[in-house]
C-alpha cells in the first residue's frame, strides 16, 4: 500500500501544468521562456497572467486534492505522500526530471497538513515579496519560517518534516541564491 500511495503521489505531483497550459494556449515551450522553469512564476513571464495564475492554482490544487484523499483515508501516509507529491513536481518523469521549484505544491501540502502554517507561509511570502519584489527570496524566507513556527508555536512533533521541505526548497532555489548574491535575480510582477 505504501509503494502504491507513493507512486500515485509522485505521478500526480509530476503533472506539469505550467508546461501543459503554455503549450496548449500559447503553442510555446515554457522551458524556452524566462528561467526555463515550469512553475507559476515563470508561467507569469509568458506575458499571460491567466496562464500564470492558473498554473499556480493547479499546482496548489494537485497537492490539496491528493492529500485530502490521503488524509481522510490513509492518514498514516500523509507525510510520505506529501514528500512524494513535492518530488514529483520538482522531478517530473514526463519532462526528463526537470520540473518546477515546488513552492506552489508546497503551499498545497501545507494547507492539508497544517492550515495555520499555510497561512503563516502566505503572509510571510507577501510581506517579503512586497518589500523585495523577489519571488524566490519570498519563497525561501517563508519556507524557513514554517519549521521555526512549527517548532516553537504550532506543531513541534512534526517540525522535522517542515525542515526537510525547507531544505528541498533551498536546493531547488540554488541558482536563485547565486543570482541574489550577484544582484542579478529578476524581479517578478504578479499583477
Amino acid at each position: 500500500m505504501l509503494f502504491l500511495i507513493l507512486f500515485i503521489s509522485y505521478l500526480i505531483g509530476s503533472i506539469p501544468f505550467g508546461f501543459l497550459l503554455t503549450k496548449i494556449f500559447l503553442g510555446k515551450d515554457i522551458r524556452e521562456i524566462g528561467s526555463g522553469n515550469i512553475g507559476a512564476t515563470n508561467a507569469l513571464r509568458t506575458g499571460n497572467k491567466l496562464i500564470g495564475y492558473s498554473t499556480l492554482i493547479l499546482d496548489i490544487g494537485k497537492a490539496v486534492i491528493l492529500l485530502l484523499i490521503i488524509k481522510f483515508n490513509f492518514s498514516e501516509y500523509l507525510f510520505t505522500s506529501s514528500i512524494a507529491v513535492f518530488l514529483g513536481h520538482v522531478f517530473p518523469i514526463w519532462l526528463k526530471f526537470k520540473g518546477g521549484k515546488g513552492v506552489a505544491t508546497y503551499v498545497g501540502i501545507l494547507f492539508c497538513v497544517n492550515i495555520y502554517l499555510a497561512v503563516i507561509f502566505i503572509i510571510v511570502w507577501f510581506v517579503v515579496f512586497v518589500m523585495s519584489k523577489y519571488s524566490s527570496l519570498a519563497s525561501m524566507v517563508a519556507s524557513l519560517l514554517v519549521p521555526i513556527s512549527s517548532y516553537f508555536f504550532i506543531d513541534n512533533i512534526n517540525y522535522y518534516f517542515y525542515i526537510i521541505l525547507f531544505l528541498l526548497i533551498l536546493i531547488t532555489h540554488r541558482e536563485n541564491i547565486k543570482r541574489l548574491k550577484n544582484n542579478t535575480e529578476s524581479k517578478t510582477k504578479i499583477y
